[in-house]
């Protein structure tokens, strides 16, 4: 994934209004996160984390716990009050690490890629 987002997505998202946080091991990047305002305002929650990706190497060692604290902490500290993360309903991985971390799958959405059209859900925290 961080590869396939290229150059240009990467500058684009420096100078945009997310933040972006990043995990570095011995100079490669293995994971990053993006976080802002929550984009979808039917919901209350104030604060969104846009993507939480990590290297499969890096899985299970409690990068993704650190990047993802960090991401919550950092939204608390902007005064956002409640969070949403998004994934599609097939990543049964992503769906158990934001359930293990006290996410609630609350709604559900549809996301495209092209002409997929794919199920995602929503997890909230309060």
């Amino acid at each position: 994934m961080i590869e396939r987002r290229g150059e240009s997505w990467w500058r684009k998202a420096s100078r945009g209004p997310a933040t972006i946080l990043v995990v570095e091991v011995a100079g490669l990047v293995a994971g990053y996160a993006s976080l802002g305002l929550n984009r979808a305002r039917a919901l209350p929650h104030e604060g969104e984390i846009y993507e939480l990706y990590l290297r499969p190497e890096y899985q299970g060692i409690g990068l993704g716990h650190a990047l993802f604290n960090e991401a919550r902490r950092l939204l608390k500290s902007l005064g956002c009050e409640g969070m949403v993360v998004w994934c599609l309903e097939d990543s049964e991985i992503a769906a158990n690490f934001f359930r293990s971390n006290g996410g609630v799958d609350a709604v559900e959405g549809m996301e495209d890629f092209d002409d997929v059209h794919l199920k995602k859900l929503g997890f909230i925290w309060n």
